[in-house]
């Protein structure tokens, strides 16, 4: 970045690093000793139209001499006044918090299917809801999936040209699904009946035992359920890492890749060939594919941050021009090195 010295720079990674207190080192060495101005922002992906909570830690930086500081993004700060919360056993419910005025206009927006503003995981797949646990194929014709039943879905199927890839489904052992279906929406392994906590229910053994004869600690963060009226939690790069909230199944890398906001049309696909392959990971080509979307920065959250930054950068462009004597009234786009973007 020394070297080809973009306008403007961003780069994100897991807000951890502002816990680890090295986040002002990090700041200071992205200004390469002044050369830059750069602001860090901690945002969630729900906070701008993205079905999920996901928090990422963005820098954002300009290059001193364009005289401004970096942007601050706000979103709509929904993650801030509504949660899903636990009332007690087997019963959830979404709270408002903080400004009451605020929090109850942010509820109305995310019961609205036609606004798109706050997504709820619901109003990102339902339409797919007619998956089935154990399905084979990867691709569907457009007109099998039931109608878009929101502003998000239509949104999502914008240029799918009549297809819908990443559709297959894991399969899912007996247990799993008696488990599943003691579970409520939002629900988790704290609502299972003791019974159900044991580590094999109908004799069928599968996995790793334990000593105790029950539910081990790995197993808890398994048995998680979405919740169709407020956005998913932070998914991983595993398939049980969310189970849906209407049927006792995992979700299709096309569901996980709606939470994340990757459109249909965008397909994650791995090498065909079997066995063990240069760079390939374990678990074979269906977890390669989840661990594609579970690793990725949701497109929605890139987008806002892209767009402001590129005004500050389409504005500086603009006002040189002027200066030169040149015409600016066709927007000129910014080349790669004018913008840098740091993963």
């Amino acid at each position: 970045m020394g070297q080809i010295k973009p306008l403007a720079f961003v780069m994100e990674n897991v807000p951890g690093m502002a816990q680890m207190g090295v986040l002002e080192q990090v700041k200071e060495d992205l200004e390469l000793d002044g050369a830059y101005s750069v602001q860090p922002n901690l945002l969630d992906a729900a906070d701008f139209g993205v079905p999920q909570t996901r928090k990422r830690l963005v820098f954002v930086g300009l290059r001193s001499d364009l005289g401004k500081p970096p942007p601050l993004f706000k979103g709509t700060e929904a993650t801030l006044h509504l949660a899903l919360v636990r009332q007690e056993k087997g019963k959830y419910a979404i709270e408002t918090r903080r400004d009451k005025a605020r929090a109850e206009t942010l509820l109305k927006s995310l019961e609205d299917p036609d606004n798109s503003t706050v997504v709820s995981a619901g109003q990102a797949i339902s339409d797919l809801r007619n998956l089935k646990a154990g399905r084979r194929e990867e691709s569907m014709p457009l007109s099998e999936a039931r109608e878009a039943e929101s502003a998000y879905q239509r949104l999502m199927r914008k240029h799918s040209e009549g297809s819908i890839w990443n559709v297959s489904v894991p399969r899912i052992n007996s247990d799993t699904v008696t488990r599943l279906k003691g579970i409520p929406a939002g629900g988790n392994h704290r609502d299972l009946t003791e019974a159900l906590t044991a580590r094999y229910i109908s004799g069928e053994r599968w996995g790793p035992s334990t000593d105790s004869g029950r539910l081990g600690r790995a197993h808890f963060s398994a048995y998680r359920r979405l919740h169709s009226g407020i956005w998913a939690w932070t998914l991983n790069t595993k398939a049980d890492s969310a189970y849906h909230y209407g049927m006792p199944r995992a979700l299709s890398v096309r569901e996980f890749a709606r939470l994340q906001s990757f459109p249909d049309h965008f397909v994650f696909s791995t090498d065909p060939r079997r066995g063990n392959l240069p760079g390939r990971i374990d678990g074979g080509q269906a977890h390669s594919r989840y661990r594609q979307v579970g690793n990725a920065v949701p497109p929605l959250l890139a987008e806002a941050i892209a767009r402001q930054v590129h005004e500050l950068v389409r504005c500086h462009l603009e006002q040189d021009e002027q200066k030169l004597g040149r015409p600016t009234s066709g927007r000129r786009t910014a080349s790669p090195i004018e913008v840098g973007v740091i993963h």
